[in-house]
C-alpha cells in the first residue's frame, strides 16, 4: 500500500540547467533545491524530482549510469494542466524540442509533447470536450 504521493525523478546531465527549464514550464519555484535534487510540487501532492546522473549513479555505486544509456527517452512525464498550449509555448521558450502539436489523441485527451533539456518527453493535455 502507497502511504504518500509519489516522487518521480528525472535523472538530468545538469541540474542548474534543468531546474530553471522546469521553474519556466511550470511556472512554480521548487520546493527543495539543494546540490544533486530539485523538486517541484506537482498537483495532488505529486512531486517531480530532478537528480544529477552522477548522483544515482554514486548513490548505488555505479550499478547505474543514465549517462551510458540508450539515445531514447525510456519514460514520459504526462501532465494534464489547464492551459496546455501556454505550458508548450513556455517550454519552447526554455529550450525544449517539439515533438507533435496540440492534436485530439485516441484516448480522449488533447495533448502536444515536447522533449526537455535531457530528452525525456513531456506531454501537456487536457481532456477534450465532449
Amino acid at each position: 500500500m502507497i502511504s504518500a504521493a509519489p516522487i518521480f525523478i528525472l535523472f538530468i546531465r545538469d541540474q542548474v540547467a534543468s531546474a530553471a527549464f522546469y521553474r519556466t514550464v511550470l511556472g512554480t519555484e521548487p520546493r527543495l533545491d539543494v546540490p544533486g535534487m530539485t523538486e517541484f510540487a506537482l498537483g495532488s501532492g505529486a512531486v517531480l524530482g530532478l537528480m544529477p546522473e552522477a548522483g544515482i549513479s554514486r548513490l548505488l555505486d555505479g550499478q547505474v549510469d543514465p549517462a551510458a544509456g540508450a539515445p531514447h527517452p525510456r519514460a514520459e512525464l504526462y501532465l494534464r494542466v489547464d492551459e496546455p498550449e501556454a505550458c508548450v509555448a513556455r517550454a519552447l521558450s526554455a529550450g525544449a524540442g517539439e515533438l507533435s502539436p496540440m492534436a485530439r489523441r485516441g484516448w480522449g485527451d488533447d495533448a502536444a509533447y515536447v522533449a526537455d533539456l535531457d530528452g525525456h518527453v513531456i506531454a501537456f493535455a487536457r481532456p477534450a470536450p465532449v
